[in-house]
């Protein structure tokens, strides 16, 4: 029969496990290697942890246990467990599990009954136990199937489930966990969750004041008040303006699902704070002069939400109703009852925020001339734009390929050249700059609009106004390893963290790794990323290898350079932790503190030798 005629036997029924592990972007959007806090082995974890924080909320179990050496994941709850004789069913069963049942599980994130069958489909290793009563059901299964089924036994441990897996590597390829990623994952369900104490890897994760906790954790620098901090019923939300950021900053949760990429009720909180305001000023204010610098938290408990995706990343449907109104409506009334009861009962936050939106609209009209000079340069330039060399898939389209979407910014046309012919034209493009970029630190958002060089990289990435519409997934800095490379990639690290922090938090930066040494004989070629490997590459190559030194990217041929911006590229995430205040890191850095930095520098230099 000829190959593409459309028979009866092009038809085919797949099993549940062999869907899942054909299509897994389907059910965790993303794989990736693990430098990215979205990419598919923390979906799994979290799927996990999402059914031991179900039965948190359902008043079972108030600790849970979590651990990861290498790739060996272990989550263990103290609930009911599940029921022994259903045991295979809910983890290899499509569509089967309690969670339909809204009287045993009220507000759960895991509805469709596909989390735990999508981690057991993508791992080679899944094993469930599971206690209840005195009794213990054990299965183990290896990409979904069933490999040990044992008979239900006695013991004396205590009820609930524990759940080991091990990614599969044949789906995820050659992948590490950062801790970074999975501590701020669980800090976010130590916040949610207030009587809940999180083990993981011998750390201890528990809050007291809920999303009052997160926003003390997460913020950076001053604020212009005391954060406010509403809670009823299944609403909770925290609020205040940062005295040194200019962009909207939001943690939204649903059901305790971190939901990234906000939805209808991160919408109803931004539409209600601006109404309330105008309301209580009396005045008609521009909103996004009332929400400039706002960082806030927003937690809502749905019956049944609707997310827009597996991933539960953003909420989704409008007609979702809370308590018999529409989310919409129910966080409007909220927020207009608490929120101006606040205002009128502390007169020293409310003149704060007046000052703060009378900067906010003062700025802004200063702004506004400089942008429309700007815009209009942009749309000459960008007609020849040849510092930008786009790609085909933006990140903001609904293209399969968008996860895989790049921007590398380069130094220089030789490290943009090589670059720009090894690159794959559908889903990586190239910024190229002319040199060094100015040294933001201390300036304000005029700078973004004056400076051509930053004022095409931001129209480039498209994050003007927020990154809600930001073109690529991953934003790449790629410069040479020496002392210039390093003081460019710090210039471009200080305008990210002075005006677009969010796309840090958001886990969008990187640093690109590229070889420092290669190392070859007539039957093998070996990159080294560092001095130790290119020792072991020597000793493995044997005598009088030939060692080149790439001392900048333009050195590396396009044919080479493929190599290193593929399927196996190094990446370095840049991250913002509890422990790095961006005012501190910029101030340090890229301050007026020279002595102080020349010592660290000095303390902390790291001597490479040239290979003779």
């Amino acid at each position: 029969m000829d190959a593409d005629v459309y028979g009866d036997d092009s038809v085919r029924s797949l099993a549940w496990n062999e869907h899942i592990r054909l299509r897994p972007g389907m059910y965790i959007g993303k794989l990736g290697d693990g430098n990215s806090p979205d990419d598919g082995i923390y979906l799994l974890l979290k799927e996990t942890i999402d059914n031991a924080i179900d039965e948190f909320t359902m008043g079972n179990g108030r600790a849970i246990e979590i651990s990861i050496k290498e790739q060996t994941v272990t989550v263990r709850d103290y609930g009911r467990g599940i029921p022994l004789n259903k045991v295979v069913d809910c983890v290899s069963k499509i569509n089967t599990g309690a969670k339909y049942d809204s009287k045993v599980f009220t507000h759960a994130v895991g509805l469709n009954g596909v989390g735990s069958k999508a981690v057991n489909a993508l791992s080679s290793f899944y094993r469930v136990q599971s206690i209840r009563d005195n009794q213990v059901k054990t299965v183990e299964f290896s990409q979904g199937n069933l490999i040990v089924d044992e008979p239900i036994t006695a013991t004396d441990q205590f009820n609930g489930t524990s759940v080991k897996f091990v990614p599969d590597e044949k789906i995820f390829g050659s992948y590490h966990f950062i801790f970074e990623y999975v501590e701020k994952m669980l800090w976010n369900y130590a916040f949610l969750n207030n009587g809940l104490t999180i083990h993981f890897n011998g750390q201890k994760f528990v809050a007291k004041n809920g999303l009052l906790d997160l926003l003390n954790n997460y913020i950076d620098g001053e604020t212009i008040y005391p954060i406010i901090h509403i809670k009823e019923n299944g609403f909770e939300c925290a609020i205040t303006h940062s005295a040194s950021k200019y962009a909207e900053e939001y943690y939204s949760f649903v059901n305790g699902q971190h939901t990234t990429q906000g939805g209808t009720h991160q919408q109803a909180f931004r539409e209600a704070v601006v109404k309330t305001i105008r309301e209580f000023y009396k005045k008609d204010f521009e909103p996004s002069d009332i929400r400039e610098s706002i960082t806030a938290a927003i937690s809502i408990k749905v019956q049944e939400p609707v997310f827009e995706s597996q991933t539960k990343t953003k909420l989704g449907s409008v007609h979702i109703e809370q308590n018999g109104v529409t989310v919409r409506n129910y966080v409007h009334d909220i927020i207009k009852k608490h929120l101006d009861n606040y205002l009128h009962m502390n007169p020293e936050t409310s003149d704060a925020l007046l000052r703060k939106i009378m900067q906010s609209e003062k700025d802004r009209k200063e702004l506004a001339n400089i942008k429309k000079q700007s815009k209009e340069s942009i749309k000459k330039i960008s007609l020849h734009n040849k510092k930008l060399r786009d790609c085909r898939v933006h990140y903001n389209s609904n293209e399969e390929k968008r996860y895989d979407t790049t921007i590398f910014i380069t130094e220089g046309d030789s490290a943009s050249g090589s670059i720009t012919k090894s690159r794959d034209v559908n889903t990586q493009a190239v910024f190229s700059l002319k040199g060094k970029p100015l040294n933001c630190y201390g300036k304000t958002k005029k700078v973004c609009y004056e400076n051509e060089e930053f004022n095409l990289l931001q129209s480039s990435l498209n994050i003007e106004d927020d990154i809600e519409n930001l073109r690529y997934n991953k934003i790449v800095v790629a410069t040479d390893a020496d002392a210039d490379g390093m003081h460019i990639r710090l210039l471009l690290l200080s305008f990210f963290l002075q005006f677009y922090p969010e796309v840090i938090r958001s886990g969008h930066l990187f640093i690109l790794h590229t070889p420092l040494f290669r190392v070859r004989n007539k039957k093998k070629t070996s990159y080294c990323y560092t001095d130790e490997e290119r020792v072991n590459a020597i000793s493995e190559l044997g005598p009088n290898p030939e060692i080149t030194r790439f001392k900048g990217l333009g050195e590396i041929s396009p044919d080479e350079f493929r190599q290193f911006i593929g399927a196996n590229m190094r990446l370095e995430p840049v991250m913002l932790t509890k422990d790095s205040p961006i005012s501190d890191l910029l101030s340090f850095y890229m301050g007026k503190n020279t002595p102080d930095r020349q010592e660290f520098i000095i303390a902390n230099l790291k001597v490479e030798l040239d290979v003779v």
